[in-house]
């Protein structure tokens, strides 16, 4: 079966954006557009590669894509170091090759949710380049944190700060001053307190909404707001019981940015959605979750709990109260694009010599992990496992391109053709996050698997024409076949109705109900378990004699003298 989209007319489909609530419980699909499909043979995926995806991405179930940031951008960090905020990178197409996505999405009842980048700018950006050349003291450089440096002559950094990627956090330029970057050099910080800053965002945000999309995930969310005032506090004194508001991590003001922006997409009918990307304690996230604020705060729990029933029902009951504080529903995630994929995460061996499965998000991303140390069968069946579970929670679901494909990280990149700052930063330390970023294979055959005509821009590996599109399409049992099944039969089965009974299981075993009468079992041990009579709705894996195979997810209708 191909998936090259044809014209949308005559497709029927659900209008989008006429139900104001459609993000609550949605399955989210995440394109990293460089990786998804390259439609000029340049090696680089694009719009209009998306475009030509429309149909697969309808066949799949998903209710909407978010699209990893594609505005024009020197590529420090993956496209998070943007140029221009309101408008397309030429490798990646043009306004009207976004335009014709976003109708052809639509035209299959797909919701369009685009990354906004708000803490930082590149140094690339026309406010940037006007901040050096005004020079100390000048109106331009205070829409970024400019100081002067420490010591007689002012050689040494304002503080001792890393930045996220390794390194110092402060840059110095020409004529002495240094600029703070969280992140890369190339990423300086954006200075929040600025009038101008706040409204253009605001400008960005009606942009974009006027141009169809449905919403917006924000990235860094919890850093804009900055309290740089003298004394700053040294890195020890951050990291060893620092008292009272962080200087420049998720500050209380940080919700009256978001409450502006919300009164933007509060303007549109329906109003607009967004989802923050808040590293904060559990506590701090309903805040941003909130009607007033974003609407949605992801939840990255999982990606830090071991493969083990104690700790996945600690995580889910955790975050279930905390979206019921905000009003939102939670989010559900186990891979993006800054972790490493699920299915090896599952399979890594542990110190003893076993498979106990978990690590956390950033596993395999530090130098001399070896590729001998992961069950790669176990780690995908758990994986299989994993997303049956999270898809049968309250809530929306975000999926990262090629997990349903089952792909695991890819540990083999040489150094030559690593592109993550973190790996530049770090030498010898982290391998950073490109072995998740690796273009997606759709065929068994071609100088990239089907991603483009030419070789892609991340090597890919030997074994990826078994797990192409076109390879597991035709079968049921694949990574694929068991995504489609699941995805399908979740939207048959969801109601508007956000709950959960948790019910008796055996040691190791997760059991669970859902409003509408149906049941989701997860065998997280070691061997089967009987499993509750009742009909089989979905399964990873076949089920025998009334027994649920060990890391395997059934839901199923219990019989009714049986249910709770």
């Amino acid at each position: 079966m191909t998936f090259v989209s044809s014209s949308p007319q005559g497709i029927v489909t659900t209008t989008p954006g006429t139900d104001a609530t459609w993000w609550r419980q949605a399955v989210v699909y995440q394109i990293y557009p460089r990786s998804f499909a390259d439609s000029n043979g340049d090696g680089v995926g694009d719009l209009n590669g998306i475009t030509s995806r429309a149909d697969y991405l309808q066949a799949l179930g998903v209710d909407a894509v978010w699209l990893s940031p594609f505005y024009p951008s020197a590529l420090a960090d993956g496209g998070y170091d943007v140029d221009d905020y309101r408008d397309v990178d030429p490798m990646l197409g043009t306004l009207e090759d976004f335009d014709r996505m976003v109708a052809a999405l639509h035209a299959r009842g797909i919701k369009v949710i685009v990354d906004i980048v708000p803490n930082h700018t590149s140094n690339r950006h026309a406010w940037f380049r006007q901040a050096l050349a005004a020079g100390r003291g000048s109106d331009a450089r205070e829409r970024y944190i400019f100081r002067e440096g420490r010591g007689p002559d002012g050689a040494e950094p304002p503080t001792d700060w890393l930045s996220v990627f390794g390194g110092p956090a402060w840059t110095r330029v020409g004529d002495g001053q240094w600029y703070l970057h969280l992140f890369a050099p190339e990423q300086p910080d954006l200075n929040w307190n600025r009038p101008d800053v706040r409204e253009d965002f605001l400008v960005t945000l009606r942009f974009w909404a006027d141009r169809g999309v449905d919403g917006f995930r924000v990235d860094v969310a919890h850093g804009c707001a900055k309290d740089m005032s003298e004394p700053l506090p040294t890195r020890a004194e951050l990291t060893q019981g620092w008292q009272g508001p962080h200087p420049y991590e998720d500050r209380d003001e940080v919700h009256e940015i978001y409450a502006s922006w919300r009164q933007v997409f509060n303007s549109y009918d329906p109003p607009r959605f967004a989802v923050a990307e808040a590293h904060v304690p559990a506590h701090r996230r309903p805040r941003y979750a909130s009607a007033e604020g974003l609407g949605q705060a992801f939840n990255f729990d999982l990606l830090q709990a071991p493969w083990d029933a104690a700790g996945f029902h600690q995580v889910i009951t955790d975050n279930l109260t905390l979206a019921k504080e905000s009003g939102s529903s939670s989010t559900w995630v186990l891979s993006n694009h800054d972790t490493t994929r699920h299915a090896t995460r599952y399979g890594l061996i542990g110190a003893d010599g076993k498979a106990p499965g978990g690590q956390d998000g950033k596993a395999w991303m530090v130098a001399g992990a070896d590729p001998a140390d992961l069950y790669r069968e176990l780690g995908l069946r758990r994986g299989l496992a994993a997303t049956a579970l999270i898809l049968a929670l309250p809530g929306s679901t975000y999926v990262y391109q090629g997990e349903e494909l089952g792909l695991h990280q890819v540990t083999d990149i040489p150094d030559e053709a690593r592109q993550d700052p973190a790996f530049h930063r770090t030498p010898g330390v982290e391998v950073g996050r490109d072995g998740c970023r690796v273009p997606l294979p759709w065929t068994a055959v071609g100088p990239s698997f089907g991603f483009g005509d030419a070789s892609a821009h991340l090597p890919q590996p030997a074994d990826f024409a078994r797990h192409a599109v076109a390879t597991q399409w035709p079968d049921p049992e694949s990574p694929l076949g068991i995504y489609r099944q699941l995805i399908r039969t979740r939207r048959a089965l969801i109601t508007e109705e956000e709950a959960l009974t948790w019910l008796p299981s055996a040691p190791g075993v997760l059991h669970f109900a859902r409003p509408g009468g149906w049941h989701c079992v997860t065998n997280f041990g070691v061997t089967s378990c009987p499993l509750p009579a009742g009909r089989l709705l979905t399964s990873t894996r076949p089920i025998e004699d009334g027994l649920l195979p060990a890391n395997t997810t059934v839901w199923l209708q219990l019989d009714s003298d049986q249910r709770s």
